[in-house]
């Protein structure tokens, strides 16, 4: 339990940091956005690629993996099926509602949840593999190639537009500096090179800001925010929320024991893993393509709040 309130005690505490700046206008309106940025093109492909080149291949295919894969698939295509044929949301919408279903903070509160409850880092590395390398990279896809055909618009004919939109929405997600610095870390992984210290200490440097950036950029957009969940979007974030909190670690659960028949030990670390809250990333990328900010913002706070409880009922559960 102590690994559970050491993990939320810091981020609470970043985001408290950030919402005091904000209340104060030290870094003016166009805050939260900058930090954003920094985060989402420098910060954050820095961090990636370090956390990617160092992880243990061996240790990320596990079956763990699998269950990640599972469990996060049906949370996802759940809020993606209601959000489009039920409430008709359009495709950049329903794509940030199902990270905010799925996307789980497997680094700044993930990374000290495992060593303290499961007394193992390295079990976080499946989920967040899994994330940076597909999910990711597919929500950028949807996102970019709806970019794409937004600013295309207005200057082109139909047919030129369509062409044009296929050619970007193959080529613009894999250009994307996260989707490049997990492709980069892969294969420095799988070939097994350890990059000169010089090459990296510069990389480290830089990745060690993406969290706090992130964080701040989050705390900063609560400032004069409504109560969340509430607005036009109040049942696209309770539904989130209901999937990531609930549904998501239960799937994972049934899948590794039941379906797979693995260890207690490996069951409890899925459990724990899909039980932790949405990432703050998901409201970086929100912020990126200007889609689904405010369920992005609402998502990652009442997740955090609700996950500590879970987290804590499964940890004393556990022994």
């Amino acid at each position: 339990m102590e690994g559970v309130l050491t993990g939320f005690a810091v981020i609470a505490t970043v985001i408290a940091i950030g919402y005091l700046v904000g209340r104060i206008g030290l870094l003016g309106p166009e805050g939260p956005a900058v930090l954003s940025r920094v985060s989402f093109f420098v910060a954050t492909p820095a961090l990636l690629f370090e956390t990617v080149s160092r992880a243990d291949v061996a240790t990320v295919f596990s079956s763990a993996l699998l269950v990640t894969l599972i469990s996060t698939t049906v949370v996802a295509a759940v809020f993606v099926a209601v959000a489009m044929l039920w409430w008709r949301r359009s495709a950049p919408e329903a794509t940030i509602g199902a990270l905010a279903a799925s996307y789980v903070n497997a680094g700044n509160i993930g990374i000290p949840i495992a060593v303290y409850v499961l007394g193992d880092a390295a079990l976080v590395a499946p989920v967040l593999m899994f994330q940076v390398v597909v999910m990711a990279p597919l929500a950028f896809a949807v996102l970019e190639s709806s970019a794409a055909r937004y600013s295309s618009a207005a200057r082109e004919p139909s047919a030129a537009r369509e062409r044009r939109s296929v050619v970007r929405a193959a080529v613009r997600p894999l250009l994307n500096p996260i989707t490049v610095a997990c492709g980069l870390g892969v294969l420095v992984s799988v070939v097994g090179w350890s990059p000169p210290e010089p090459v990296m200490r510069p990389v480290d440097l830089v990745a060690a800001m993406a969290v706090p950036a992130a964080l701040l950029a989050y705390g900063l957009s609560l400032r004069g925010a409504p109560p969340p969940g509430s607005g036009d979007t109040a049942w696209d974030v309770r539904l989130a929320v209901v999937l990531k909190t609930l549904v998501h670690p239960a799937v994972a659960y049934l899948v590794a024991r039941f379906g797979l028949g693995l260890s207690a030990p490996l069951v409890l670390a899925c459990t724990v893993t899909t039980a932790l809250p949405t990432a703050q990333n998901v409201f970086v990328y929100a912020v990126r393509y200007g889609r689904g900010v405010v369920l992005a913002r609402d998502a990652i706070l009442l997740s955090t709040v609700t996950a500590v409880p879970v987290l804590i009922a499964v940890a004393l559960l556990a022994g």
